[in-house]
């Protein structure tokens, strides 16, 4: 079964995509969070980049955080942001 995920992309993320959302199919019913990055790397040349050069990208998955190893299904929001810094 094949369904669809929006994913958000935040801050810097959003920034040098010149995009804030999409929605994708997902190759499967459900898939983990690196899997979906890698389909989404070798078909956008931009978003290769962008995780290329920012390897410790954050994850959340319908507004929880989450790991690259947590899975996704159908319907899900996941959203992509850069590591936050604090003081």
């Amino acid at each position: 079964m094949q369904g669809r995920v929006t994913i958000l992309y935040f801050a810097s993320l959003r920034e040098q995509l010149g995009r804030e959302r999409e929605d994708v199919a997902l190759t499967d019913g459900q898939v983990p969070v690196q899997t979906l990055v890698s389909d989404l790397r070798s078909r956008d040349k931009a978003l290769d980049g962008v995780f290329a050069a920012m390897p410790r990208i954050r994850v959340a998955i319908n507004q929880e955080l989450a790991s690259f190893q947590d899975t996704v299904k159908a319907g899900d929001e996941v959203a992509f942001f850069p590591p936050m810094t604090g003081g």
